[in-house]
């Protein structure tokens, strides 16, 4: 038996005697845990058997603690962290697990701790006893007396056992649930019922509860198990025993055809003969198969004899994917079960659940837990966390969240750190000092030792009281920060300083993308929305369809944006709709049907967006998508998910969903053009021009898509056309990043106003966008820029001018410089208004 499976058959009287042995060291500054303290945790725990009989003893707690004191005295400094048990302590724990295994007890509880405690009979706690004048073959006797007036039907002997096999192979819940050591079963009246009502027919009275992993299958059997020790139950189960039985246990050590079969024959004779076992199946597909090898019979066929005719009543347990695969196809199998279908729990019902289970987290961790944090837990557990099931993932949170808050608090201060790491620097060059006999060192050593020792116990001992004082709680604020680490979404309170951020978010958005106000304008304020939770919870943040002439910056803006949200372009999901142009590609988004090539891949879209369910998606070009592409988009744009081709729920919620369009590209061409000579001669193109031309643009737009897809959309924004002013904000971000990698060369660049003028002249083409301007100061400015520095005429520290010669950009060294400043930042480009990335080049 491995150490959990050993702790987790102890009562909850005994884990708190081991609570209180740690306690106990603790209060004696002992770094460990030895039989003594787990004589003290026995004394103080109070209730349990041991107490009792350690109390007719006259054992009394400020006895045992005066005589551990007299026997070992104190330790000298204060003990931090987790405590290990001596080698004897781990002995008294062996020998309790096989008190309780001769006893024929399937939990280990106080008394049984008392039995190892007097059976390894060398420890200082039976010295303490001794000096207490108390003799332990007495104690023994006393305790076993005790054991035997209670008369309990789980403490039957051994040998008296009518189905030993059984007991070997698997665990009693109803000693569990005698002992205390089952969490408590809230709600789920109806479907314990439905098991009880099964398990009281005649014939094939064996329930098979089928749900989705973690709604509480084993939890209902549990709560059947709590239901027969308080006598809840009809006369036809009461006094039954309930146990589980690992099918992989069965198979274990079978070496021999034939020794399966022995062995599951040998249980199914045991309960026929005892007539008072439940038998239940976690995981009960797992008998499809189990234990046949070539020519013999798996354990299902073996089973199903004794299930039909009743002998053997049998509690299974499966999910619904594994019920459909290995049990609905063996229809003989299938009749003999009764289907008990476990329904997900409501959030109301969780919160209750959580209630009711709340106390066994705050024992275990030693915390509190609010109501606060259980209501948070299942409303972003519903809310964020969709591809898991109540009560499972609400309670998972709940005990992270308060793993972490009792990790924190459990770290010691760092000035306590720091001192314990400066002892450890002076007793190593003190015992230096000793070796080499510089032995007046060696005594300004110990004298900072001393100094150190003080200082450390003072710290401790403060640091003790504080945790003392106040016991560390989980609140709504944890729960929220556990989620964001499973989720990557970002749901906490927000801080001041993120307030800040997204009420400057234009200001930053601008700073890659020139000019397109309105459509920066109407991206923010959906992020907002999304932030402040404001949002409808069951659509997308936000869903755009771009449209404008090309370069005017419709990528980039999406780009941008994940930068902006994420610290990174890697967040945003690019997906090229060009490659889905025919009906068998559009499968690709959601992963290949069964059956063909690429099924177990999963889709393109569907396994990018599980794997990061807060990003930016960008469909690109999406008039060129077949048909079938827009019905998928339909279920994602209204409710906010998608199934994929293996039946899975992805969460579409918390994306921002953008489309690119070049319908009506013609009609905006023609705008742009008209709109680049009006600037050119000093005239702007009105307001009332680019309403004109946006209305027909979207009339386009209805033309190319059917209205219930277009109705699903939060905003259709067309980009303005660049104007003039606009390009000389562009050419300074170009040159801007061409400037901050010739810092790396410790190389300056300076650019006029007529090269800036010059440059955009030879590179702007309206009907183009931003892209011809970056290819032409690739062309004039970073191609000569390269071959200089290759040929040598630029050298580190030179101040590199543009000017316009002859109609061509010359580049020249003017003079040397003595110290370049490091390169800009982003950050530093951003708030100057001078990002040094390409921009506009959607």
């Amino acid at each position: 038996m491995n150490d959990r499976d050993r702790f987790d058959k102890f009562t909850e009287r005994a884990r708190k005697v081991l609570s209180l042995a740690q306690e106990e060291a603790q209060r004696f500054q002992h770094n460990y845990i030895g039989t003594e303290h787990l004589l003290l945790g026995l004394v103080r725990e109070g209730e349990g058997v041991a107490a009792k009989v350690l109390a007719n003893l006259g054992v009394e707690l400020n006895k045992v603690r005066s005589a551990v004191e007299f026997i070992i005295g104190r330790g000298d400094r204060i003990v931090l962290g987790e405590i290990g048990l001596t080698p004897r302590a781990k002995k008294v724990i062996e020998l309790a697990v096989d008190e309780a295994r001769r006893l024929n007890h399937h939990y280990i509880g106080t008394e049984h701790l008392l039995l190892g405690l007097v059976r390894e009979g060398e420890g200082i706690a039976a010295g303490v006893l001794e000096s207490l004048g108390v003799n332990l073959e007495k104690v023994r006797t006393q305790t076993i007396q005790v054991l035997s007036q209670s008369g309990a039907p789980h403490e039957r002997d051994a040998k008296h056992s009518k189905t030993p096999t059984i007991d070997q192979m698997g665990i009693d819940l109803t000693a569990a649930a005698r002992a205390g050591s089952l969490d408590p079963v809230i709600g789920r009246h109806q479907e314990i019922e439905r098991v009880i009502q099964i398990l009281s027919r005649r014939n094939k009275n064996n329930p098979a509860l089928i749900g989705e992993p973690g709604v509480g299958k084993t939890a209902i059997v549990e709560g059947l198990a709590q239901r027969l020790i308080s006598g809840e139950v009809p006369e036809t189960l009461a006094g039954k025993r309930l146990l589980t039985l690992d099918v992989g246990s069965l198979v274990a050590g079978t070496k021999y055809r034939g020794e399966f079969e022995e062995r599951l024959k040998k249980i199914i004779e045991e309960i026929r003969n005892s007539r008072d076992c439940i038998i239940f199946i976690d995981e009960v597909h797992t008998l499809v198969g189990a234990g046949a090898a070539e020519g013999a019979v798996d354990a299902a066929n073996i089973l199903k004899p004794a299930l039909a005719r009743g002998e053997l009543q049998c509690i299974g347990a499966t999910t619904l994917d594994e019920y459909r695969k290995y049990i609905e196809r063996d229809a003989a199998l299938q009749r003999r079960f009764q289907e008990v279908i476990v329904r997900e729990p409501t959030v109301e019902e969780t919160v209750e659940i959580l209630k009711g289970i709340r106390e066994r987290y705050e024992q275990h961790h030693r915390l509190i837990i609010t109501d606060e944090a259980l209501k948070a837990a299942t409303d972003m557990a519903s809310r964020y966390i969709t591809d898991r099931f109540m009560p499972d993932k609400a309670i998972d949170l709940i005990d992270e969240a308060a793993s972490r808050v009792r990790m924190q608090n459990s770290l010691a201060p760092l000035n306590l750190k720091e001192a314990m790491k400066g002892l450890e620097s002076v007793l190593r060059e003190k015992e230096a000092a000793i070796q080499q006999q510089e032995y007046e060192l060696a005594a300004e050593l110990r004298d900072r030792e001393v100094k150190l020792r003080d200082r450390i116990t003072k710290l401790e001992s403060g640091w003790h009281r504080e945790r003392g004082n106040e016991k560390p709680t989980v609140g709504e604020e944890e729960i929220a920060q556990i989620v964001s680490m499973w989720t990557g979404i970002p749901v906490m309170r927000i801080a001041q300083e993120e307030s800040q951020r997204l009420l400057q978010m234009e200001d930053a958005l601008h700073g890659r993308v020139i000019g397109q106000n309105e459509s920066i304008e109407k991206i923010a304020r959906a992020v907002r929305r999304a932030r402040a939770g404001l949002k409808d919870p069951k659509r997308p943040i936000g869903s755009f369809i771009f449209m404008g002439p090309t370069g005017v910056g419709k990528t980039e803006l999406a780009k941008t944006l994940a930068e902006f949200m994420f610290g990174s372009e890697d967040s945003l999901i690019k997906i090229d709709m060009s490659e889905f142009m025919e009906r068998h590609a559009a499968a690709r988004l959601v992963g290949a049907p069964p059956g063909y090539v690429g099924y177990e891949e999963g889709g393109q879209l569907t396994e990018a967006v599980r794997r990061k369910s807060y990003s930016v998606i960008l469909l690109d070009e999406i008039e060129k998508a077949h048909p079938d592409v827009f019905n998928m988009l339909l279920q994602i744009l209204e409710d906010g998910k998608l199934t994929d081709a293996k039946g899975r729920t992805v969460d579409f919620r918390n994306t921002i969903i953008i489309m690119t369009s070049n319908v009506g590209a013609a009609l905006l061409n023609k705008e742009a053009s008209l709109g680049f000579r009006q600037s050119k001669d000093k005239a702007k193109a009105t307001q009332n021009e680019y309403d004109a031309m946006k209305s027909k643009v979207l009339g386009e737009l209805k033309n190319t898509f059917k209205p219930e897809f277009l109705n699903r959309i939060d905003e259709v924004i067309v980009f303005h056309s660049l104007r003039m002013e606009e390009m000389y904000s562009i050419v300074d971000l170009l040159l801007n990043r061409v400037r901050n990698q010739l810092t790396e060369q410790q190389v300056e660049l300076v650019v006029p106003q007529t090269a800036k003028d010059f440059l955009i002249d030879k590179g702007f083409d309206p009907q183009y966008g931003a892209r011809p301007l970056r290819r032409t100061i690739q062309r004039m400015v970073e191609d000569p820029l390269a071959e200089g520095l290759l040929q040598g005429k630029f050298h580190p520290g030179d101040l590199i001018e543009a000017s316009v010669v002859d109609n061509d950009l010359v580049l020249e060294v003017r003079n040397r410089i003595e110290q370049l400043p490091p390169p800009a930042t982003p950050e530093a480009a951003l708030s100057a208004g001078s990002e040094g990335s390409t921009p506009n080049e959607a």
